[in-house]
């Protein structure tokens, strides 16, 4: 069983859906932000399959014209603070 690497992948698969974007659209306007994903990189962060970087969270936000917060599920804020945040295994 493959273990998620991000809980962000869904939520970034689910706007650009509602955006229309395709991978490699997003991976453009990404390079646009001057930061360079390529859509194989994408394809995993969205799969749940690869970690993001802090930076690469930052730059896909801004590709997708949404705030930080925008990108990680519902309630995930309220979850990390009350140190409720637990690795699905």
């Amino acid at each position: 069983e493959q273990r998620q690497q991000n809980v962000v992948g869904s939520i970034i698969r689910k706007l650009c859906y509602e955006q229309n974007l395709t991978q490699e659209m997003l991976a453009a306007r990404c390079g646009v932000a001057d930061h360079e994903i390529s859509r194989g990189t994408l394809a995993k962060i969205e799969a749940q399959i690869r970690g993001i970087a802090d930076v690469e969270l930052f730059v896909i936000a801004l590709a997708l014209r949404v705030k930080m917060e925008g990108i990680f599920p519902s309630g995930f804020h309220r979850q990390l603070k009350k140190g409720d945040l637990r690795r699905k295994e």
